[in-house]
This record gives C-alpha cells, structure tokens and sequence, in this order.
C-alpha cells in the first residue's frame, strides 16, 4: 500500500498541479500527512468536521478535497480549528486537496464531468484563471428547457435544485429556445466576465453552480441564459471521479461522503 506523499506524488503529477494558478488558501496537493500506508480512501466537496466525522466513521484514511483545509485563510489553532486537526492528527487521517487543477481537469475534473453528465460534449475551454483555462464549451442542438431539465434532475439526485435566468421564447407555437454553443463553469462560475466572454463568443447558455443575483437580471440583455445548477451539486463529480481513479490505479477502496451544503 502507498504512503499518502506516494499518493500525493502521483495525483499531482495526474492533474498537473505544480505551479498552477489558484487562490491562496486553495494550497493544492498533500495538506496533512499521516503514517500511513493508505489503507482506505474518502473523497468530499468541503472541510468541515462534519466532513472528518463521516471519515472517521468510514474508516479511511486518506481524504481527498476539493475546498481544503486552508480554503478561509490563516488562521489560529484554537476552538474548532484545533479540534479538526486534533481530530485527524489522532485518527491518523492524510488530506489532499485539489481546487482549480481539479476543475480543469479534461478527464477528471468538475467541468468536463458536468458537460458529460447533461449530455454535452466538449470541444473548447471556456472561462480563465490568470490565462490558465478552467471550464469547457462546446456546440449543441438540445431545446433550452430540456437541458434545464436535465440539470435540475441531475442538482434533485443530489439534494439539491437547478434553476435557470429567464429567457424570450419564439412567438410561433412550435418553436423554442435551443441551446447551440454552450460553457460550463462549475461552483461560483457565472459573474459580469463570464457573461461578457459568453456574449462575445456567441455561446447562448452558461452552466454554472451559482453566481451573484445581479447575474440574473444581467443575462437576459447579453442573450444568455445561465443555468444554476448548485455549487456544491456541480463540484462532486471532480472528487469521485478522482478517488475512483485513485482506487482502481492502486487497488485501495475508496467511499464518496455525500455532505451537501445546500449551495
């Protein structure tokens, strides 16, 4: 059985982490080492001790994340900051978070993960952070409304909803929107930049985790439609999709811990 630094070696080399542009608090790779071996993986959206509890109940050993542990900043080891540690520190527990390499990831990642899920193909990148692309675009001929369908039943399986911006439908009765050119940008993916890079690109629909209210009202006048389909719902699929990975390439069992946020 490998060592979580063994594991962490491979998984940032798999997702191409070293020297990829995030957020401070992101610190993609190996956050928390054990001694180890990895003996049983667990994969989860967020840090939390609700998120260690379920560990722990599983009896894994090896945490996979995708906001980790350092996701809100420095800060004190006291109150329930040292009892999370604590936590882990004694149940021997490793943790490995990946953020942004995890979301751009063409076989991995949330975005690329979501598109397939709804029935989409990607062919083009959509969306960047400091010129490094993240989410995936690609063409289409799927009535509007289906697509909402699809992404709302996709956000109910895991507790969650879809919604959509409003749109115009044709006047003639059997017409309706369809979405041709498309983006996907998992978890807080819809802003004012996002909105501008779709209008200017002829992509019709965005589909995003969440975005500021201001984005539904800004929509409509750009002629996209953006499709909210949860921040926590779009971004399991990068975290179970990496621990099957994971698990087969190594032969070690793996659980995802489903712990929605309701976002």
């Amino acid at each position: 059985m490998p060592t979580a630094s063994q594991l962490a070696i491979w998984l940032d080399d798999e997702l191409s982490s070293r020297g990829f542009p995030d957020y401070p608090g992101a610190l993609n790779g190996l956050q928390l080492d054990h001694g180890g071996p990895v003996r049983r993986i667990a994969a989860a959206v967020d840090f939390s001790r609700r998120t260690i509890d379920a560990v722990i109940a599983a009896d894994a050993n090896f945490l996979i994340l995708h906001h980790g542990m350092f996701w809100g900043g420095a800060q004190r080891l006291v109150g329930s900051s040292y009892e999370r540690l604590r936590l882990l520190m004694s149940h021997d527990i490793a943790v490995y978070a990946s953020h942004l390499p995890l979301d751009a990831h063409l076989t991995h990642g949330n975005n690329a993960g979501l598109a397939r899920a709804l029935g989409l193909e990607p062919t083009d990148r959509f969306g960047a952070y400091e010129g490094v692309p993240i989410g995936v675009a690609g063409e289409s001929d799927v009535a509007t409304r289906v697509l909402l369908a699809r992404a709302d039943a996709f956000a109910r399986a895991l507790g969650g909803a879809a919604r959509a911006s409003e749109w115009s439908e044709a006047h003639s009765s059997d017409a309706e929107r369809h979405t041709r050119r498309w983006a996907v940008l998992t978890g807080a993916g819809a802003g004012s930049r996002e909105i501008r890079e779709a209008q200017e690109r002829g992509i019709d629909t965005l589909i995003v985790g969440e975005g500021p209210h201001h984005t539904t009202v800004d929509a409509p006048e750009a002629g996209v439609v953006i499709i909210y389909a949860g921040h926590y719902a779009t971004e399991t699929l990068g975290v179970r999709a990496l621990a099957d990975t994971v698990s087969a390439r190594f032969e070690i069992p793996s659980v995802f811990l489903h712990l929605p946020t309701g976002s």
